[in-house]
């Protein structure tokens, strides 16, 4: 994996998705950093020049993807420095540390089912563009907003996408029914890979434990520095007692029963057997 680099970086453009009334997510696009490489699932870390300078912390992003000219990310409004990244201009700066994080994993010719809840579906579109067996992907995308809020064509242009509209309580009920049958599907022979709120997240990992699939989960957990340094990103990690289940704990790590592990520097991709929510 590439070393992280820290740069000053060029806004191009920032694009609103959805209509007035639901202004809160934006396509960002900088230009591009000097990266050696990068993988899909990995994330940066990013504080903006101006007009948000007062504050202080990094914010993390998933990265949504990298051509020959560019560097793409998907936000949308949570807090202040976020509200301070949607008045970014054609020209700002912003200060970019990455890519930082473990990628999500790639099988090409193992089938594989992508289970995205929300802006959960961001690390997926460079996943699909990326992936070389696009044929071999499915996705079943959960969304509480009209699709128009998301990237979705960026991914439906690529491969065969399932949206389900969750509106009430009996929606999200029925679309985790749906979740857990597709994921039996896959249990035999197959890859799944899930990323989304913790909640959505917790249900896959309980499907996936019952089915004894091979599941990966991409956390989005909060983050302050982006290195491990602060630990405030630390999630509770056991080491898998299925032997057949790949590990997913970095190898200088001891090996007990359970112990805690910062997500931004073993993850934000772990194994839905070694973690707990």
């Amino acid at each position: 994996m590439a070393h992280p680099l820290l740069s000053r970086e060029t806004v191009l453009d920032l694009v609103p998705f959805g209509d007035s009334s639901q202004a809160g997510r934006y396509a960002l696009r900088l230009s591009l950093p000097k990266w050696e490489a990068w993988s899909p699932g990995q994330f940066v870390m990013i504080r903006p020049v101006e007009p948000a300078a007062d504050v202080l912390l990094p914010r993390p992003f998933s990265i949504c993807l990298v051509t020959r000219r560019d560097l793409v990310l998907f936000f949308q409004v949570a807090g202040r420095a976020t509200a301070g990244m949607a008045r970014l201009t054609p020209g700002s700066r912003v200060v970019i540390w990455g890519p930082l994080g473990s990628p999500l994993a790639v099988e090409p010719h193992v089938p594989t089912l992508l289970l995205a809840g929300g802006m959960g579906i961001v690390p997926f579109i460079g996943y699909v563009h990326q992936h070389p067996t696009p044929w071999e992907l499915s996705m079943e995308f959960g969304h509480r907003l009209p699709l128009s809020c998301y990237p979705f064509d960026s991914v439906n242009e690529k491969i065969l996408v399932d949206p389900h509209l969750e509106k009430t309580p009996s929606h999200r009920d029925a679309f985790l029914a749906f979740v857990d049958a597709r994921i039996g599907e896959y249990a035999a022979s197959g890859l799944i890979l899930a990323c989304g709120p913790a909640p959505f997240l917790r249900a896959v990992q309980t499907s996936a434990l019952r089915h004894r699939a091979r599941t990966q989960l991409c956390l989005e957990t909060r983050m302050a520095c982006g290195v491990g340094a602060c630990l405030g990103c630390v999630v509770r990690a056991v080491v898998p007692q299925d032997p057949d289940i790949a590990r997913p704990l970095r190898p200088d790590y001891p090996a007990p029963s359970a112990l805690h592990v910062q997500t931004c520097t073993c993850g934000p991709s772990f194994w839905a057997d070694s973690i707990l929510f």
